[in-house]
């Protein structure tokens, strides 16, 4: 499992144990089955009603990603690519056709070096991955704005919660049973502490933990496709190595580079000075 997930988990559970334990007599005064039956049968149904359901049984598959550690291959594809390059410019096709079918894990590395050895134009092989990669792009996006709304989703309800609380209580008001408006007044408390905890602490991490997945898988694919392009050109090996290896750094230098450009100017108290490199392609 990531270990900022991990952190996250055990912050959220100290979190909850503070407020059950010690900011009320009993653990169980924050425990309401109907409040958090209103939240998460209205949050659920309310996103059955937006969206598709393969999309919606699709992205609760997705769930078990943000618990697993998932490993990064880009060292990986480039060395394949690199390896893939020298059998290429050797003119080994068969020996790149047995690697791509025995070795080559990455499907779109695959496809891209097959387009290749098949003497497709740079440019159709550019317009096919580049489509590849926008649908990845739509479709990932797409589920987690699924999570991001049931966010939204999740607070409602628990309003909805409150006002039924609500109602049902002052129908007890001329009574002189305490227990029973008390009994009401939590349903109408709880409903909504439970809708902002599901949103902030379930909903709202999932869909970051996607996008920040989708954001990764978008820079490994560049980088598969800025090789596979260099390939087509019959570039030598060792020059693809290094402008992929290069490619990279550069994403993550812009990544901490921008933490620097976003700094007020006013604390800073001069002009913003560009990176040499951010200046060549401003």
């Amino acid at each position: 499992m990531n270990p900022s997930t991990l952190i996250g988990i055990a912050a959220s559970i100290l979190m909850l144990a503070s407020v059950l334990l010690l900011s009320a007599e009993s653990a169980a005064s924050f425990i309401n089955l109907p409040g958090l039956a209103i939240v998460l049968t209205g949050t659920l149904a309310a996103t059955f009603i937006s969206y598709p359901l393969k999309e919606v049984v699709r992205v609760v598959r997705l769930v078990a990603l943000v618990f697993r550690r998932e490993n990064s291959r880009v060292q990986e594809d480039i060395q394949e690519l690199v390896r893939l390059s020298r059998l290429w410019f050797k003119g080994d096709i068969h020996a790149v056709e047995r690697a791509l079918e025995d070795d080559v894990r990455n499907p779109f590395l695959r496809t891209g070096v097959q387009l290749v050895i098949d003497n497709t134009r740079e440019e159709e092989i550019l317009d096919l991955l580049r489509w590849r990669v926008a649908r990845m792009k739509a479709r990932e996006r797409a589920e987690a704005q699924i999570f991001r709304t049931m966010a939204l989703y999740a607070p409602a309800f628990g309003m909805i919660g409150t006002l039924v609380g609500l109602v049902n209580m002052l129908e007890v008001m001329d009574t002189d049973q305490i227990g029973v408006i008390g009994e009401k007044m939590a349903v109408a408390l709880l409903t909504t502490f439970y809708g902002i905890v599901l949103a902030n602490l379930v909903f709202k991490p999932i869909a970051v933990k996607l996008e920040r997945r989708t954001e990764e898988r978008l820079i490994a694919m560049n980088m598969v496709l800025e090789g596979v392009s260099l390939m087509s050109r019959r570039r030598l090996p060792s020059f693809i190595e290094e402008t992929l290896k290069s490619f990279m750094a550069n994403h993550h230098d812009e990544l901490r580079d921008q933490v620097l450009l976003d700094e007020p100017m006013e604390k800073t108290g001069r002009r913003l000075q560009w990176p040499v490199r951010l200046r060549k392609h401003a």
